[in-house]
Order: structure tokens, then sequence, then C-alpha cells
């Protein structure tokens, strides 16, 4: 699984990096990012619901 954020659309509000850091933090532009090539099978339910909680829904999963 890949995760992915649009930046372009990121209100940097850090909810994904609250729900899930094992795969999103804030980036040096004060923007979201997904740091992780392949999200940890560990992480996937998290990544999931960052995903689906993103109040701008710029927060993209690839199975």
């Amino acid at each position: 699984m890949k995760a992915w954020v649009d930046k372009d659309g990121c209100i940097a509000c850090e909810l994904c990096t609250n729900i899930c850091p094992e795969v999103f933090r804030m980036g040096d532009d004060d923007l979201a990012e997904a740091y992780v090539d392949t999200v940890p099978e560990e992480a996937e339910d998290a990544a999931r619901e960052a995903a689906d909680s993103c109040p701008v829904s710029v927060i993209h999963i690839e199975e």
C-alpha cells in the first residue's frame, strides 16, 4: 500500500499526523506529507483512517 498527499489542497490541520504518525508528518513547507515509500502493514488501518478523516480529501491511498 502507498499513500500520498496532494499538497496543493492541504490545509495543514495535522489530523493525519495525529492519526498515523508512522506514515504522515509535516514537511519543511508546513504541509502534510507521506514520508514512507510503502505503508507498514501494521499502519495500514491508521493510514486509511487518516485518508478518510482528511477534511479536504487530499490524502490518497493506493492498495
